[in-house]
């Protein structure tokens, strides 16, 4: 930005003295010209005639030539936007569907993650030979601490990248032989940063099927429990969320990403951290909605707060790109491994947090910001009064 600012300021310097440049050029030119016209006069070769003849057409001169400029500085900028937009639109995809690939047919949504191995760089491996499966209607939960390859493990079932060895199918069919189209159409994601586009609350829930009537859309915002927001929010569904959704708080963005998650109706659901951003009252409303929605669907749950994931049919713990525990919350918590010790220091944070929150809440007394009172003040008061009285 700052080397942006820089050479804009030189750009509009170096414009405004080529302006300032022409105009002297142009009005020292326009004055010997008159001078000489006035001269001609005086001596009788030229008329008056002449000389208004000559300072219109110097006048009409200097409007083209101006123009000409700015047209030149137009077109060489419209060049550039041009040479831009075809580097952009030249690039082609890093994955792109093999040929003879056949849509993805999903009948009951069992995933399942064979010996995956994956790394952005080299040198550096995120996924070490991964190996779960997601029996349909199920959910699973992955978690760990952060960089251990939590959410590489959701870019990977969308195919925004492709494993190094290893294969990730859907009810058997391998997803790196299916398009793309119709691998992203069976699966519904929401996702931590939820994207919203600078339009109206319908159209961002729409979103997820645009075909879909105004009574689903309705339904899909009822169950997402934003059918209240929308009864007190001027313009109901047609209020404009703002660029990115700067309008709404983050617990209305979530919950306007779960009703269009909702309104698509996948058979395989990811959540990748949908509530790490909330509060903790937020948390629980949406977390209920997460339990509504993910209800005989296929589920996988990437959590960083662990609260979230204690109903979980299994827990997947990661860790250096290896699954090092798996069972339910209580049979990890008694194995006393890395989940126990993640668990245990999560709520040393939250109940920290909590006795900070109920300090906030409590009214300031004299004792606690440090004023101190005499005891002997309310009987002194007492015999004060009593001597007022009469015997």
């Amino acid at each position: 930005m700052e080397r942006y600012e820089r050479l804009s300021v030189k750009t509009y310097t170096s414009l405004a003295v080529l302006n300032a440049g022409q105009a002297v050029i142009f009005t020292l030119g326009l004055s010997a010209v008159m001078i000489m016209c006035v001269a001609g006069i005086r001596n009788g070769t030229n008329t008056i005639g002449d000389f208004v003849l000559i300072n219109a057409m110097m006048i009409q001169l200097y409007q083209p030539l101006n123009f000409m400029g700015m047209f030149y500085r137009e077109v060489k900028q419209a060049v550039i936007d041009i040479e831009k937009m075809f580097e952009v639109l030249a690039r082609s995809p890093e994955i792109q569907d093999k040929p003879g690939a056949l849509p993805l047919v999903v009948t009951e949504g069992h995933v399942r993650f064979d010996d995956v191995w994956f790394s952005y760089d080299p040198v550096r491996p995120i996924l070490r030979g991964v190996t779960f499966d997601v029996p349909p209607g199920r959910t699973v939960a992955i978690v760990g601490p952060s960089g251990a390859g939590k959410s590489t493990i959701s870019r990977l079932i969308f195919r925004f990248y492709e494993p190094q060895s290893g294969t990730i199918s859907i009810d058997g069919q391998n997803i790196a032989d299916a398009t793309q189209d119709s691998l992203r159409a069976q699966i519904g994601m929401v996702p931590q940063d939820t994207v919203l586009f600078n339009d109206s609350i319908g159209y961002n829930i729409r979103y997820g099927r645009w075909e879909a009537a105004e009574e689903d859309i309705k339904d899909a915002a009822r169950m997402a429990q934003i059918d209240a927001f929308l009864g007190i929010v001027p313009g109901g569904f047609n209020a404009q969320v703002g660029e990115r959704g700067l309008k709404l708080s983050g617990g209305e963005k979530q919950r306007v990403a779960i009703a269009r998650t909702m309104l698509k109706a996948p058979p395989i659901l990811v959540l990748d951290e949908a509530t790490s951003a909330l509060d903790t009252f937020t948390e629980r409303e949406i977390q209920a909605a997460l339990d509504r929605i993910s209800k005989g669907r296929t589920t996988i749950v990437i959590a960083h707060r662990l609260s979230t994931v204690v109903d979980a049919d299994e827990i997947l713990v990661l860790d250096k790109g290896t699954i090092v525990e798996r069972g339910n919350h209580q049979s990890l918590l008694e194995a006393g491994g890395v989940y126990a010790a993640l668990w245990n220091r999560q709520r040393e944070v939250d109940e920290a947090q909590e006795k900070l929150r109920r300090a906030a809440e409590e009214e300031p007394t004299p004792e606690r910001v440090g004023i101190e009172l005499d005891p002997r003040l309310p009987s002194q008061e007492q015999d004060r009064d009593e001597e007022l009285l009469p015997r």
